[in-house]
């Protein structure tokens, strides 16, 4: 008589899932760009809900910072610090959640060591009561929250082939965007509570408690072997070969060396220029509209939803529009013509650097200049970042495209940049502001933007050639 099986029970079958969930580096068998489409969605809202932690924490604080300024006794540069540095470090820590995560061949516990760092911070910043104390923290919770971006880009990478990235990025982006709408709405409301500005900090925690969770118990493992990789996805103009039999020490900065190639590092400055006008509008609003039109921190929050109705719009379109122009491109050079990664760069990101942030820029900054309707500023904001995510969305796209297998690195290095020129955008956007007007301020940024879009032209007929001299 055969001796049976004993089916597991069901807190055997628990233990057994949790164990399975608690490996740092779970196995990765199969090729992640096979999964079903559905498995493919679940991740993306994962990874797009993770990228919301950063623009949300970012801006969830922004309608208490003059509250902020009286509670603790500070200088209204050194409030502006708490914002300005965390951007800045958003910029740096990603480079470092990408050379972990491309030398570990991790992606998803990266992610949860980042989230506790975020809910550690939260906490702290919610208890303290000293201005530079404060600026400090957010440096801390901005190395937590910024480990979405560049990982995000890492697990598109893994999971599509090039020419469905587009729409995957679009859905991506969604969530970074998503983050900016919600965070001074709410902020706004949570502001006007008992516990006032720190009400923020604390649902941050709570924030990211969720995020935690859904992590742990939805995301898998990604980190796709090269030896996967399809021969169309290889670089046209060469293949970059490591050894394999030698070990490299662990290099927190090596993605750093990819800002040496040219095709790069214009592409991160150009995004740069746009990236951080937006950061500076998005300073340069609450005290205008508190000082010109007499707002009150809620309705400085909802001034916002223009901004976050632009955001959202522009990256559900852009994304999928990109991928279309882009399998158009590669039809109109014939059957089987090899891929080139500046057939990215479509149409729709002329309309975005050309017309649309730059116009939304000069009209925004006029209309408070001349204390026309704030309804015109908000509008104006939103035509800005319609323009300014479409940008970001097209050039974060290609750069993925251009270097193939370091999607993560890339992106990270390309963030570095962007936040960059956000930290400093912002640092100087209110004394400009003061000195000059917000008028000129805004026309200034919008010349930025002309500049960037141009660079990208460069890259679209030269770019090509860029990259063969790189080895890409």
């Amino acid at each position: 008589m055969e001796k049976s099986i004993p089916f597991p029970s069901k807190s055997q079958r628990i233990k057994q899932a949790i164990k399975k969930r608690c490996q740092i580096k779970p196995p990765v068998t199969s090729d992640p760009r096979l999964f079903h489409p559905r498995a493919k969605s679940g991740i993306i809202a994962c990874i797009a809900l993770v990228a919301t932690a950063g623009g949300f924490s970012s801006t969830i604080y922004f309608p208490g910072l003059p509250y902020i300024t009286r509670d603790l006794n500070a200088t209204p540069i050194a409030t502006t610090l708490t914002a300005a540095l965390f951007i800045l470090f958003s910029g740096i820590a990603p480079v470092v959640w990408a050379s972990l995560s491309e030398y570990y061949h991790l992606r998803r516990f990266i992610y949860l060591v980042a989230m506790v760092i975020f809910m550690a911070t939260s906490v702290a910043a919610a208890c303290i009561n000293n201005i530079w104390a404060l600026v400090a923290v957010r440096c801390i919770q901005s190395i937590g929250v910024s480990s979405g971006m560049a990982v995000g880009a890492g697990y598109i990478s893994d999971l599509y082939p090039i020419e469905e990235r587009g729409a995957a990025f679009g859905k991506f982006i969604f969530g970074v965007v998503f983050g900016p709408l919600l965070g001074p709405i709410l902020g706004g409301f949570l502001i006007m509570s008992a516990a006032g500005w720190r009400a923020t900090f604390w649902f941050c925690f709570a924030f990211g408690a969720l995020i935690f969770c859904v992590t742990f118990l939805f995301l898998p493992e990604t980190f796709r072997e090269t030896s996967w990789d399809k021969p169309e996805e290889l670089p046209l103009h060469g293949v970059r070969v490591e050894e394999e039999g030698k070990k490299k020490f662990f290099n927190p900065f090596a993605a750093f060396e990819l800002l040496k190639h040219p095709f790069i590092l214009l592409s991160s400055v150009s995004t740069g220029f746009f990236f951080g006008a937006m950061f500076a509008t998005e300073t340069i609003l609450p005290n205008a509209f508190k000082n010109k039109y007499g707002l009150n921190s809620w309705q400085v929050g909802l001034s916002y939803l223009g901004a976050g109705i632009g955001n959202l719009s522009g990256s559900m379109l852009g994304g999928r529009l990109s991928d279309r122009l882009l399998l158009a491109a590669r039809a109109r050079r014939g059957e089987g013509a090899p891929h080139v990664a500046e057939d990215r760069l479509t149409m729709n990101l002329w309309f975005a650097g050309f017309l649309f942030n730059p116009l939304g820029l000069l009209i925004f900054g006029w209309v408070v200049e001349r204390e026309l309707s704030f309804w015109g500023a908000i509008v104006a904001f939103g035509v800005q970042c319609f323009g300014n995510v479409q940008f970001v969305t097209t050039v974060t796209a290609y750069l993925v495209d251009a270097v193939p297998g370091r999607g993560a690195a890339v992106t990270a290095v390309a963030n570095f940049v962007r936040f960059t020129f956000a930290c400093i955008l912002t640092l100087i956007s209110t004394p400009m502001t003061e000195g000059l007007g917000a008028g000129w301020t805004s026309t200034l940024f919008a010349c930025l933007s002309w500049l960037g879009i141009s660079i990208m032209l460069v890259l679209k007929i030269w770019g090509h050639r860029m990259r063969a001299w790189s080895g890409f």
